[in-house]
């Protein structure tokens, strides 16, 4: 049976008007009231209630990337795990992914969790997230949850052209509005560290909300930048929250930008932070992370006294979290997604200071059945419709975001290992654009999704190429070079040892093929590099262009002095009408089998 999204919505009232226990709508179960805006005649019916359980609640989300309103995002059909990591969380992809946690197909949480008949389910469900949107659902779960600590994972101000061009200040503004505990970082590095305090001091003057990050110290004398941790107590336990922004950001991104300040995992700091804490009379321990959920589980093996770790960085969407043994007994490890899709629910019950059950769930967001908060969504118009001046340019933001580039009939994404569309798309803009052979593009993980038939809009672009480094480069570079750049980048993603994992996912390539083996060794991953079906030969020199160097400003090599938007809003515009992407993935070696990767089937 084929329904219409409506006839999908109109089946789903009915059957809760008649007390239809909707099982295929499920991700929870209980009796509670549904609050007002949260609506009970569409597929969350059981969705959004879920019954409080505990004395200890942490609502968490990570991640947004400053997607203010609903999108579409696709999952990954490639998240390849490497080593003992293979078939294990986070590294599950498709039907894999829905046997491994029990979720059955063709359903909501289906779509939401996995990349499989992506276009029919996206437009049978709709767009997901919003921050208003996810903001009303943090509410009514508070009003279930007196007490409940909301916690922001990081990666919140980087991610749309209102984010840069309001030097983050639309995304700062609507974390005052939202609420928070405690909040962590990752890109909002990247606005500069002098940028980055200015926000944090807004948001810590604005109400009770800390910034917290153990890792994060000065050169010269290396004392803690930041707060390590909070504790707050709630329903008579005193809770902990712990901060580890992303521990990698000097290298995955401009070090220049946070000169003086370093970084890392450390556990053993982590160790010390966490029995002070425990010292001061933290019952329990909560740590707020960027680390990614690899690194994060390796680290939950080697530090005890984590009661939990809530994770992000790496956007993995996990409904069910998993329990690591370390010498001190055992720590929960979530990871929830991202670009404002989910929200994670933990519920946990500690008594004479020990944990003795919890609950967990990660809620989809679908912005259809969830009404978005006025005043968030009131606040968003007036950020949105303002004048801005940005690079010399005064211009109304909602009017340039919402100015059509192209028509376009195929798929658009990025998530995935290796590439998406999306990156195909700029990929070939800057060849074009340049006159180049060859073209590299970041692997960031952060970008949205268009279905066919909706047209490109300015803002959609940048959403996949809002930083703040923005340079285009044009380098000559030999066949050898390039083989050691893929070979440097790729042992980044999967190279067995989780702490040597530093970037996102892998460089995004234009022009040239090649294939990679992920379970060899580094300096062995990569081959049959070709172009226009001709080796590479490793002495001639090509030319490559690519953007978003983390060299300083004056110091880049090759920059050419543009901008990617404007490189590809031109050869959009040029393109006028966009066809479905032939996507350029490598030949993979050796990975027959593996549950990370799979056909989604558009």
């Amino acid at each position: 049976m084929n329904l219409s999204r409506r006839e999908f919505l109109q089946m789903l009232a009915v059957a809760s008007a008649a007390g239809i226990n909707l099982e295929t709508a499920q991700a929870g179960t209980g009796n509670q009231t549904v609050a007002n805006t949260v609506k009970v005649n569409r597929a969350s019916g059981n969705m959004y209630e879920i019954p409080k359980f505990g004395n200890v609640h942490i609502l968490h989300y990570t991640d947004i990337h400053a997607q203010l309103d609903p999108v579409y995002f696709r999952e990954p059909s490639i998240n390849l795990g490497i080593g003992s990591m293979e078939g294990n969380p986070p590294h599950l992809v498709g039907e894999a992914f829905l046997k491994h946690f029990g979720l059955k197909p063709n359903t909501p949480d289906a779509h939401a969790f996995t990349c499989l008949n992506y276009v029919e389910a996206a437009k049978k469900y709709g767009k997901v997230g919003g921050y208003a949107n996810l903001l009303t659902l943090v509410k009514h779960m508070k009003a279930q949850r007196p007490g409940a600590l909301v916690l922001d994972g990081g990666d919140n101000w980087q991610g749309s052209g209102l984010a840069l061009w309001t030097n983050a200040q639309c995304q700062i503004d609507a974390q005052k509005l939202f609420g928070l505990d405690a909040f962590t970082s990752h890109w909002e590095a990247t606005y500069g560290k002098d940028r980055m305090q200015d926000g944090i001091k807004q948001l810590e003057a604005a109400g009770n909300m800390s910034f917290v990050a153990q890792n994060i110290r000065s050169e010269d004398f290396e004392e803690r930048v930041f707060k390590p941790y909070i504790i707050r107590e709630q329903n008579g336990v005193k809770v902990a929250i712990v901060g580890q922004a992303f521990p990698y950001t000097p290298i995955a991104n401009p070090r220049w930008m946070v000169e003086g300040w370093t970084f890392g995992i450390n556990p053993e700091d982590m160790q010390d932070v966490v029995n002070k804490a425990r010292k001061e009379g933290a019952e329990c321990v909560v740590v707020l992370s960027h680390n990614g959920m690899d690194v994060d589980l390796k680290l939950a093996s080697q530090v005890s006294g984590i009661d939990a770790i809530m994770g992000g960085h790496t956007h993995d969407a996990i409904p069910h979290p998993t329990i690591v043994k370390n010498p001190g007994g055992k720590t929960i490890v979530t990871n929830a997604g991202s670009n404002s899709k989910y929200l994670g629910v933990l519920d946990m019950d500690f008594k004479n200071g020990k944990l003795q059950d919890f609950k967990y769930t990660l809620l989809p967001v679908f912005a259809d059945f969830i009404e978005a908060d006025k005043e968030m969504a009131a606040l968003i118009e007036k950020m949105t419709n303002q004048d801005v001046t940005f690079q010399g340019k005064t211009f109304n933001a909602k009017k340039r975001l919402n100015e059509v580039v192209a028509t376009n009939e195929g798929l658009l994404y990025r998530r995935g290992n290796f590439t998406g569309s999306w990156d195909q798309l700029i990929c070939q803009a800057i060849i074009d654009q340049n006159d180049c052979q060859i073209s590299f593009s970041p692997g960031v993980r952060w970008g949205t999704s268009l279905v066919p038939g909706e047209a490109i809009t300015y803002g959609d672009l940048m959403t996949e190429v809002g930083l703040t480094y923005p340079n285009v480069t044009v380098n000559e570079f030999t066949g050898e070079q390039i083989k050691g750049i893929l070979e440097d980048v790729c042992d980044n993603i999967f190279n067995k040892d989780p702490y040597y994992q530093q970037g996102g996912d892998m460089m995004r390539v234009g022009g040239m093929t090649y294939a990679c083996a992920p379970n060899e060794n580094k300096g062995k991953r990569i081959s049959d590099m070709a172009l226009d079906g001709k080796p590479l030969d490793p002495s001639k020199k090509y030319k490559v262009a690519g953007w978003a160097s983390v060299q300083k400003p004056g110091e880049i090599p090759g920059d050419t002095g543009k901008m990617i938007w404007d490189q590809v809003e031109t050869w959009l515009k040029d393109k006028k009408h966009i066809k479905p992407v032939k996507i350029n993935e490598p030949k993979l070696i050796g990975v027959k089998g593996n549950p990370g990767l799979t056909d989604c089937k558009a």
